[in-house]
């Protein structure tokens, strides 16, 4: 079977009022529903959205059928999580926040103002994705109910020479022999692909994400193969994370406080 390793999925993203179960809202708001179902799946082209992104990345590239799929960073419920304690930025966050923050990590660009027209999108449509569901927040960190389980085994393991030979059988097809992508898979490494700030570019949180997506609609990676393939992706060149570079300018800040987090 072709293990093809993506950090994305290119089949057509179903309409939201066919992916959730849930009852679309009427009117206006509804339409926002849409507006941020599309922009989480055409996040590098959309109009609204293609100038904070920095990438051939989008939202769907980590959070799966646009954040419908129920283990890969899932959309699903989420929004009940929020506002949460952040430990990496030592404060409270709201799911503005959170996602906005991805666009300057994972997408290597710049943040969207707090209350944009693609922030208040991207955020009602996750929103709607927990609608009916009981609020409950996270003191501890901000993750969802359907968050991306830890691996049970020690990161340390990693064999990134394993990893190579695993990339090179599986995943070069789709993704280059350098990491650089092709029309069937985003890039995995370097300038088009995610910086060393986001949270794939730590093994273990790669090598999660790896056990529970890849291959697309039938992962069956050991824990093993997904930290080792993580280690070599991460063990190549990507964009260095600089928290100045990607905040927008200070008339737009919103209400992000322009700290330097701890990474």
């Amino acid at each position: 079977m072709l293990f093809v390793f993506a950090l994305s999925t290119w089949a057509e993203s179903p309409k939201p009022t066919e992916t959730s179960g849930r009852s679309m809202p009427q009117g206006p708001l509804g339409d926002v529903v849409r507006l941020g179902q599309t922009i989480v799946n055409e996040t590098g082209t959309h109009p609204l959205s293609k100038s904070y992104v920095g990438n051939a990345l989008s939202c769907r590239s980590c959070h799966l059928n646009g954040g419908t799929h129920p283990k890969a960073a899932s959309f699903l419920n989420i929004a009940t999580a929020y506002p949460a304690w952040s430990p990496r930025e030592q404060r409270v966050i709201t799911l503005e926040d959170r996602a906005l923050n991805c666009f300057m990590r994972s997408m290597n660009g710049t943040r969207p103002p707090n209350g944009s027209e693609v922030s208040v999108a991207i955020t009602t449509y996750i929103t709607w994705l927990s609608k009916g569901e009981a609020m409950g927040m996270n003191p501890s960190r901000p993750l969802g109910p359907n968050h991306v389980q830890p691996l049970t085994i020690d990161p340390s393991t990693a064999d990134r020479e394993r990893g190579e030979t695993l990339y090179a059988d599986h995943c070069a097809y789709c993704h280059g022999d350098a990491g650089e992508g092709s029309d069937d898979g985003p890039p995995v490494w370097g300038d088009e692909s995610y910086n060393d700030g986001a949270g794939l570019a730590r093994n273990a949180k790669l090598a999660s994400w790896l056990k529970v997506a890849m291959p697309l609609d039938d992962p069956y990676l050991t824990e093993q193969q997904s930290l080792d393939v993580a280690a070599y992706i991460n063990s190549h060149s990507r964009p260095k994370f600089i928290l100045e570079e990607h905040l927008p300018t200070p008339d737009r800040m919103g209400e992000y406080n322009g700290q330097e987090p701890p990474k």
